[in-house]
This record gives C-alpha cells, sequence and structure tokens, in this order.
C-alpha cells in the first residue's frame, strides 16, 4: 500500500539506516524520480533509463522494486492519490471547532498549497496519467471516486448539502471541475494559480446550499 512517505529519499552524507529503511529510500526517489521525468518529458517518452540517470539508481536496484516502468507509473499515481489525500484530511480540524463550511475551505486552501508545491507530481496524476494507457486511466477514474467520497464527506454535516436532489453527483460535478482547472493550470505552467481556488470554490458550494 502507498502512502504519502512514498516520495521520501535518503538523506544525503552519511547515516544509520536499516536495510529495510534504505529499501524504502530507493523506493521513494524512484517514484519521484519517475514523477519528475514524466513531468518534464511524458509518460510515452519516459524511459526507465531516463528515472535511472535522474536518481542515480542502478538498473538492478530498480527492478528490486517494480517489473517495469508501468508498474513504477502506477505506483506513483497511488503514492500521488496518498499525498493528496492527506492534504484534504490533515486540515480539517475537529468537528465542531469552525463551521462546515469553514473548515471545507481550509481543507481546500491545503489541497491546493499543496498541488503547487507538488506540480511535478501533480502534473502526472492530473495530466499525464491520461497517455499511460487504460491501466492508469482506470486506477485514475479510481482515485477520483475516492476524492468524490473524502469531499462529500467533508459537506455532509451542511443540512443544505444533503437536501440537494442528489448531493453526491453534485460532488461528482464539483469535483470534475477542480480537476478540469487543475489540469489546465499545470499545462499552462501556473500552478501558482492554484492557491487562489480555494475560496471560489467554497462560494460556488454556497450557492449550490442556498438553492
Amino acid at each position: 500500500m502507498s502512502d504519502a512517505r512514498d516520495f521520501e529519499a535518503l538523506p544525503r552524507g552519511r547515516h544509520r539506516l536499516s536495510r529495510e529503511e534504505v529499501r524504502a529510500s530507493q523506493r521513494g526517489r524512484l517514484l519521484l524520480g519517475m514523477a519528475e521525468v514524466v513531468a518534464e518529458k511524458g509518460y510515452v517518452r519516459t524511459t526507465v533509463a531516463d528515472v535511472l540517470k535522474k536518481v542515480h539508481v542502478s538498473r538492478e536496484t530498480f527492478y528490486q522494486h517494480f517489473t517495469d516502468k508501468e508498474q513504477c507509473f502506477l505506483t506513483v499515481l497511488d503514492s500521488a492519490s496518498a499525498l493528496f489525500a492527506g492534504a484534504l484530511t490533515e486540515y480539517a480540524g475537529p468537528e465542531g471547532a469552525a463551521s462546515v463550511l469553514e473548515r471545507f475551505e481550509r481543507v481546500l486552501t491545503a489541497y491546493f498549497a499543496t498541488l503547487a508545491e507538488e506540480a511535478a507530481i501533480a502534473r502526472v496524476f492530473f495530466v499525464e496519467c491520461y497517455s499511460a494507457g487504460p491501466a492508469a486511466q482506470r486506477k485514475r477514474v479510481e482515485i477520483a471516486d475516492r476524492f468524490v467520497d473524502l469531499l462529500d464527506a467533508a459537506l455532509a454535516m451542511e443540512p443544505g448539502w444533503l437536501a440537494l436532489p442528489d448531493h453526491r453527483f453534485t460532488c461528482r460535478i464539483l469535483t470534475g471541475g477542480i480537476s478540469s482547472l487543475v489540469a489546465n493550470a499545470l499545462i499552462a505552467g501556473r500552478a501558482e494559480e492554484l492557491r487562489t481556488l480555494a475560496p471560489k470554490v467554497v462560494e460556488l458550494a454556497k450557492h449550490l446550499i442556498a438553492h
């Protein structure tokens, strides 16, 4: 199973890590290298050799972790999903600490900030996955469904949200719009613009709830 720590790399200089920690770090370097190379060259043009050159890891080490380029890339998608989902849940805060929409805006602010800070990983997740073949496309759809669940749950304590004719379908539309905005910003090289989106999304949610 992947989590948000998968992109962590081995610290520079001398260290006293166990063999398992070194293996985990090598895996993290390979995943980050795959993400960065794919963000630069696109999935189709990326080779395992490109990744090895990027992170200075041997071919033997790569195949100790992954069977091929596709498996490594699919793992990148899982790890990216964990990273971004972590941003959604970490800053929600306890229930009752703020209104539902205030907590929702706080969560989205952290989420979009993470996308801006990890633009290469975000580009792989929101743009390049569609050129990586059916397996990557199916995984992207599965991950998008989990994102819908997270957003729907974040708004579930708001009575007006639950009063919508089909609040989950509304959340799918909202999620699709967010994905499109993110992809457009990343393709245009304007990742920093993502930091401005949270208040606009929350304002839209307010109007949907009000009507």
